[in-house]
């Protein structure tokens, strides 16, 4: 297995005192998906840390200087991935006497494959279930089927504004996430077996109430 070094931020490391790390919960999913050891910087000792800061400077000042304005985040990756085809990888390497896309190809053969899937970056928070099958959600209320009404549930919200629901580890629901103030959004067969329990419910007729007082 790899070992990937990264920095002491909270992203990846939570804390490392003398050697003793612990990570980020999430930043182990990635590992463990990706298959590679975590392995942290000694803190306060530059020298152990990768180049990496300047790589930063370089995608400000050249990609986002160019590009100002984007649609969504597909966009962004759209852009991005043409700029770094076009640009970023075709520019000469003092140090190397090479271009990025040159060593790249180079190193091709040292790195793992991929996955099958990609890693799941959504937002993951927990929902309670109110009593008439929904939930909460950045302002708006989205229902879930009725068997989860009164328990509790987690959800997952991607990128691309999908809002998954999931029960027991299972996908119990999908809606598409609406802006804050939308109001309530229903899927009918979330509460289809509500309203058969309604109709189900013996009607009297006002005579059998009257007779008891």
């Amino acid at each position: 297995m790899k070992t990937v070094l990264v920095d002491n931020q909270k992203a990846a490391v939570l804390k490392n005192h003398n050697g003793n790390v612990v990570f980020n919960a999430g930043f182990l999913q990635l590992a463990q998906h990706y298959g590679f050891q975590p392995r942290a910087c000694r803190p306060r000792r530059a020298r152990t840390k990768g180049k990496v800061e300047r790589m930063v400077e370089y995608l400000k000042y050249n990609f986002f200087v160019p590009y100002t304005q984007f649609d969504s985040f597909a966009h962004v990756n759209q852009l991005l991935e043409q700029w770094l085809a076009e640009v970023a990888d075709q520019r000469e390497l003092r140090q190397f006497r090479q271009t990025p896309a040159t060593r790249f190809e180079e190193a091709k053969g040292h790195l793992q494959a991929l996955p099958a899937t990609d890693f799941d970056t959504s937002y993951f928070d927990i929902r309670h279930v109110a009593w008439d099958g929904y939930i909460e959600v950045r302002g708006n209320r989205y229902s879930v089927p009725e068997a989860w009404c009164g328990r509790p549930v987690s959800i997952r919200i991607t990128l691309d504004d999908e809002l998954r629901i999931y029960g027991n580890e299972q996908l119990v629901a999908t809606h598409r996430l609406n802006n804050r103030g939308a109001g309530w959004q229903t899927v009918p067969e979330h509460h289809a077996p509500l309203w058969q329990q309604v109709s189900m419910v013996e009607h009297r007729p006002l005579s059998a109430y009257e007779e008891l007082l």
